[in-house]
C-alpha cells in the first residue's frame, strides 16, 4: 500500500459505505483477504475483472491488485452484453468480482470461490493460462475500457505510477482547501472518480464516502435524481464531489440560492465533456463552488484544472504540475508528461507528446481553452468550418436544454438535436432559447432547425462514459428525420 496511509491516524475513517467505516486495520485486513483469494486462483497472475456497484470493497480490490502487480479490468455496468464479452475476451480476464451470481455465470464465470465479502469471486472455465503471451500487459495495473466512438470498447493500459502521479499533482493543487470528506458520485470504473476522486482523497487525508450509486441519485446510466444527490451531500456533509455537466445542471435547477444542504461543499470538480461558461456562472451564483477541468483516459484522467486559487472562467484551467501542453500548427492540443501510452493489443507509443484530437488554445497565462474536436469540424455547403461544440456549449448554457448535438456537415445551415431538461418544456421555450443563442453566433454557425431527441446516454450508445456525444451513432439513428428536415423550410419545429 502506498505511503498515503500515513495521512490517517490509527482510528481515522478512510472508507465508509454510509453504515460501516473502515480504518487502517480494517482496510489492511480486507486487502490481505482479497490478495489471498487472488493468489489462490488457478492462474494467480491473470487479469481480474470487477463488475459491481460502488462499494468500499471495489476500492479494496483495486488496491490489492496494485500491491500484487495484477492487472485489474473495471467493467462498466452500462456496457451491453456484447461489449462486456468483447472486453472480457480481449483483456484475458480469468476471474471476476461480482455481486450477482447469475450475471457472472452468464458471462462465463461459473466457478464460485470461497472468498467471503460483499462481492463474490468467480473463476472462468477458460483454459487460457496467461494473457501476457497474447497481448502486452507488462507493467499494466489497469485497463480502462472506454465506450469511445465505436461499438467495440477500446482498452487504455495504465501503470500504477501513471495513475498515482495524477492524484499526487491534484493533491498538491487542492491540499490547501483542507478537504476531509469526498463523496463518490460517479461509477468507480470512471477514471475521473477512481483517480481524481478516490486516490486524491487518500493523498489529502480525506475520507471516501462510497455509497451505492442509487443512494447518490444515479440510476442506471441515464437517470440522475438531483434531490437524492443533494440530500446525500447534506447527510454526509461532503466537502468535495465530481460531476458531469448534466449533473451540475440538475443540481442548479433543483437547489435554492445558497442552499443549506450544499453548504458543506468546498470544491466541485466538473469534467467529462465541454462545459458551458454560463453553467459555471449559474452554479457559483447559487453558491456551488464549481470548477472546470479537462482530461483523457490516455493521460490517467485529469490534465488541467481550475481551482479557487487559479481560476479563469471559460478555460479548463492550467496544466497540473506533471503535465506540459502545446498547441500544434493546426490547433490540436498535445500533451507531454504522461509517459508511454498504450492501447490493449497495440504497441507501446514512446512519443513524448500525445496528440489528443482536441482543438484548443493557450492564453498568455497558460490557461487552456477547448475549441472542439478535430474530427468533429462541420464544413457547411458554403465552405465555412464550424466546431459543433461551440454552438452546443451555448445551447447547454440555457436553463431549458439538457443535451444538444449540432449536425449539418455539407448542409447550408446547422441543425440541433435537443433534449429538454424535462418533459414540461414547450417547443416555444426551446425556440426562444435557440434564438437567444443565435444572437451570440455569426450567421454561418447559427441553428436554423431543430429536432427533439431522446436522452443520450452510454446505455443507448449515444454518449461515452463521460458524457461526450458519439456523433456517428447519433447521426445514423436520426438520419431519416434529419434528411427530411433538410428539405423543409428553416426554423421548422418538429
Amino acid at each position: 500500500m502506498h505511503n498515503w496511509i500515513n495521512n490517517f491516524s490509527t482510528q481515522e475513517i478512510i472508507l465508509s459505505d454510509g453504515h460501516e467505516g473502515w480504518n487502517k486495520a480494517i482496510l489492511s485486513e480486507r486487502i490481505s483477504r482479497i490478495s489471498e483469494a487472488l493468489m489462490a486462483r488457478k492462474d494467480p497472475k491473470a487479469p481480474i475483472g470487477i463488475l459491481a456497484d460502488n462499494t468500499p470493497e471495489w476500492i479494496a480490490v483495486d488496491l490489492a491488485t496494485q500491491a500484487l502487480g495484477i492487472t485489474l479490468v473495471p467493467l462498466p455496468s452500462f456496457f451491453t452484453s456484447n461489449q462486456l464479452v468483447h472486453t472480457i475476451r480481449t483483456s484475458g480476464i480469468q476471474a471476476l468480482f461480482c455481486s450477482n451470481n447469475e450475471f457472472a455465470r452468464n458471462l462465463g464465470f461459473v466457478f464460485k470461490t470461497n472468498y467471503k465479502g460483499t462481492l463474490s469471486l468467480f473463476e472462468s472455465a477458460s483454459t487460457i493460462t496467461s494473457i501476457a503471451s497474447v497481448v502486452n500487459i507488462n507493467n499494466v495495473q489497469k485497463i480502462t475500457f472506454t465506450s469511445g466512438t465505436t461499438s467495440e470498447p477500446k482498452g487504455v493500459c495504465l501503470s500504477t505510477q501513471q495513475q498515482w502521479d495524477v492524484a499526487k499533482a491534484l493533491a498538491v493543487s487542492l491540499r490547501s482547501l483542507g478537504i476531509k470528506k469526498h463523496l463518490n458520485l460517479l461509477p468507480l470504473p470512471v477514471l475521473l472518480e477512481n483517480i481524481a476522486g478516490v486516490y486524491t482523497a487518500f493523498l489529502c487525508g480525506a475520507e471516501n464516502i462510497c455509497l451505492p450509486l442509487a443512494d447518490v441519485g444515479l440510476l442506471g446510466a441515464s437517470q440522475f435524481k438531483a434531490d437524492t444527490c443533494i440530500n446525500a451531500i447534506n447527510k454526509y456533509q461532503a466537502e468535495s464531489v465530481i460531476l458531469l455537466p448534466q449533473m451540475l445542471q440538475a443540481l442548479i435547477i433543483n437547489s435554492t440560492q445558497n442552499d443549506p444542504r450544499l453548504k458543506s461543499l468546498k470544491f466541485v470538480a466538473v469534467g467529462g465533456a465541454k462545459i458551458p461558461e454560463g453553467l459555471i456562472l449559474a452554479a457559483r451564483a447559487k453558491g456551488i463552488p464549481a470548477y472546470e477541468g479537462y482530461g483523457l483516459s490516455e493521460c490517467s484522467s485529469v490534465v488541467t484544472l481550475n481551482t479557487p486559487s487559479s481560476d479563469k472562467l471559460g478555460s479548463v484551467g492550467q496544466p497540473l504540475g506533471n503535465r506540459k501542453i502545446r498547441i500544434a500548427k493546426d490547433g490540436e492540443i498535445e500533451i507531454a508528461g504522461q509517459g508511454a501510452t498504450h492501447y490493449l493489443g497495440e504497441s507501446v507509443t514512446s512519443n513524448e507528446w500525445l496528440a489528443t484530437g482536441d482543438l484548443g488554445h493557450l492564453d498568455e497565462e497558460g490557461y487552456l481553452f477547448i475549441d472542439g474536436r478535430k474530427k468533429n469540424v462541420l464544413i457547411t455547403s458554403f465552405g465555412r468550418n464550424v466546431s459543433p461544440e461551440w454552438p452546443e456549449s451555448l445551447l447547454l448554457g440555457s436553463s431549458v436544454i439538457a443535451q444538444a448535438v449540432v449536425m449539418g456537415d455539407g448542409q447550408a445551415s446547422l441543425t440541433a438535436l435537443i433534449v429538454p431538461v424535462n418533459t414540461s418544456i414547450s417547443g416555444i421555450q426551446i425556440k426562444q432559447a435557440i434564438d437567444q443563442v443565435n444572437q451570440q453566433l455569426p450567421d454561418y454557425a447559427r441553428i436554423s432547425n431543430w429536432l427533439l431527441a431522446e436522452p443520450m446516454t452510454p446505455a443507448n450508445g449515444f454518449t461515452t462514459i463521460n458524457g461526450r456525444p458519439k456523433r456517428k451513432a447519433i447521426e445514423s439513428h436520426y438520419k431519416q428525420a434529419l434528411d427530411e428536415l433538410y428539405t423543409q423550410p428553416a426554423s421548422q419545429v418538429i
